[in-house]
Parts: C-alpha cells; structure tokens; sequence
C-alpha cells in the first residue's frame, strides 16, 4: 500500500513520521559531555574518552577532576552543569546527590591504598610491609596525604593508620603517625603528591594502589586487614571512622571505614543525556571501559552493580542490562 502512495504521489504526513522515527532514534549523540570525576580516574578516563570520541567523533568530551566530595558538591551547592559524576567513594554520591541531583548509583570498580614513594624517598632501599609505620614517625622523613574534607582517598589514608594501630596493637600509633605530618603536608588532590614525590619534595605518600601503577610510582603493600581493599574485612574496617565536613557550613558527619568502592551516577537534568547514556554503556562494557580499568590495576565490578531492582528500573534501558542487584 506504501508502494501505491508513493507512486501516485500521495505521501501521509504521519507516515512520513513514523517512518522517520527509527532513523532519528539511530542518530550518533554530539555535543560537549561533561564529565566529573575523582582524580584517581584521571588516567584511565583519559583513555576512555580517546576511544569514546573515535566511536563518536561528534561528541566533546570534557573532564574535569579533582576530590570526589569537592566535585559532587560543585554540582549539589554550586549548581555546575554535568552529565556524568564519577567518585571514588560510592557513598559520596548517595550522601551528596541523591536524591536531589540524582536518582541511581553504580558501583562499576575497586582499589586498595598504598604508601607510595620513589627511589629518591629517604629510606627507599628500607622501607617495607613491616617498618613502614617506624619509618613515617622518623624526623626527616617527609610525608602527606590529600585533603578528608575534599577527597575520600584523605579520609580513606587516617582509616589506614586507624587501622594499623588496631592490627598491629599498638596503642597510641595513628597519633603518633599525624605527630609527624605537619599540616602543610595535607593537599587538596592527591594528585599534587604523585607530582610532590616526584620531585623530591615529599618522600611518601598515600595513594590508590591504581594511580602508583598508572605514575610508575614504587609502592609498599598493606596487610588486607589495613589496605581497605577487600569486602570480606569489612567488618574490621569498619572499626576506622573519620569525621569530616557535612553538606551544610558549619556541619559535620562521620565515614565509617569499608572496601573501596567507586559509583558513577547519571545527572538530573544532563546538558547531554543522550552522549551522556552512551559513556556510561561504554564505561560498563566488560570490553570497553571496565577492560581499561583492569589492564591500569583497577580491578572492576564484572557486571556493574545497583543495590535494588528498583534503582536498576530507574536506569535507562540502554545500561539496565549492563547491571546485576547486588547488595
């Protein structure tokens, strides 16, 4: 019948539309995509976003890194416009964007910290699994971690010293740690200390086992009961709790020790949504982003993991699939 309209030159407007829909819905996403993510994803992301704008060269995407806490909240009280928030700790994004920036969560890799260092840190032909905690308390020896209030791998490095005092059964040990960490050693990324150490300027250094990989730094490996990097000691981390500030100035709320777990969220209201859906399937795809993240030391989640059916229905159905519940 199609065939007979078109020859007599009669062509309905709402066929025309329904036909016209498939061919829209096949159109590649364009524009900027902007990205928000910790600064411990930089790396990989770099090379996911190659791989990405190869796929669609009408797509821009924009990445901006820093602390997870500080980038959630840029979007939360700062209003910034995003697509996409990525954060090392997966609470963040439960605690500071859902529910009023956003409505799922997606925990898609792991890690575990590390003290970092490079052949020029004092005491590098010395330090190992067993002195390290001796050699952070030596006078000369330099040594910092990012900020808690910005960035959960801050937080994260005084759970480890909390927990090396427990494991170890040393009374006293986490406050003689700081004693020896000087305030001006606190930075705002844990970025500046991968640059900090290596210039010399700072002898160790916490770190995500991930970003020493990616920077070629020398490292010393924790005791799993210490490294927060495996779920099944969850139990023991939890007994490591920092307090740091809250949503609101003047405000504060307490992290309670647990495995590292990242989360990637979609914003309310994306500039992009289309781009935007198409980066998270891409960053889900045990071939796509989540190989990359393996092949730079950053064990993922194969699937991806939601906590409840509900929050995998609320996912749009290009990603639903790319997800198992798990709790």
């Amino acid at each position: 019948m199609v065939r007979n309209w078109v020859r007599r030159g009669f062509f309905p407007v709402c066929l025309m539309f329904a036909l016209s829909v498939p061919m829209m819905a096949l159109a590649a996403p364009s524009g900027r995509l902007i990205i928000f993510n910790a600064g411990s994803l930089s790396v990989p992301l770099a090379t996911m976003e190659k791989a990405f704008e190869a796929k669609y060269p009408q797509v821009d995407v924009v990445r901006e890194a820093g602390g997870s806490t500080k980038m959630a909240r840029l979007i939360s009280e700062g209003g910034k416009p995003a697509d996409i928030m990525a954060s090392a700790d997966y609470t963040v994004i439960d605690k500071t964007l859902i529910p009023g920036n956003a409505a799922v969560n997606i925990r898609f890799a792991t890690n575990q910290l590390v003290l970092c260092y490079t052949a020029k840190s004092k005491y590098a032909d010395e330090i190992n699994t067993a002195n390290w905690t001796e050699i952070l308390q030596r006078k000369d020896v330099v040594w910092g971690h990012s900020e808690p209030d910005l960035d959960p791998c801050g937080y994260r490095s005084l759970m480890v010293l909390q927990l090396a005092e427990k494991f170890t059964k040393q009374d006293g040990l986490y406050e003689k740690l700081l004693a020896n960490r000087p305030a001006a050693n606190v930075r705002p990324k844990a970025e500046e200390l991968v640059a900090l150490l290596k210039s010399g300027e700072m002898d160790y250094a916490w770190e995500y086992r991930s970003v020493a990989v990616q920077h070629g730094l020398k490292f010393v490996t924790l005791d799993d009961h210490i490294n927060l990097g495996n779920y099944q000691m969850d139990d023991f981390y939890k007994q490591a709790k920092v307090q740091v500030t809250g949503k609101e100035p003047g405000t504060f709320m307490t992290q309670t020790g647990q495995s590292v777990t990242y989360g990637v969220t979609l914003i309310h209201n994306a500039p992009n949504r289309e781009a935007a859906e198409a980066f998270l399937a891409y960053l889900l795809d045990p071939q796509g982003g989540l190989k990359i993240l393996d092949e730079m030391g950053q064990p993922p989640f194969i699937p991806a993991r939601v906590p409840t059916v509900e929050m995998r229905e609320k996912l749009p159905a290009s990603l639903q699939a790319l997800v198992e519940v798990k709790k």
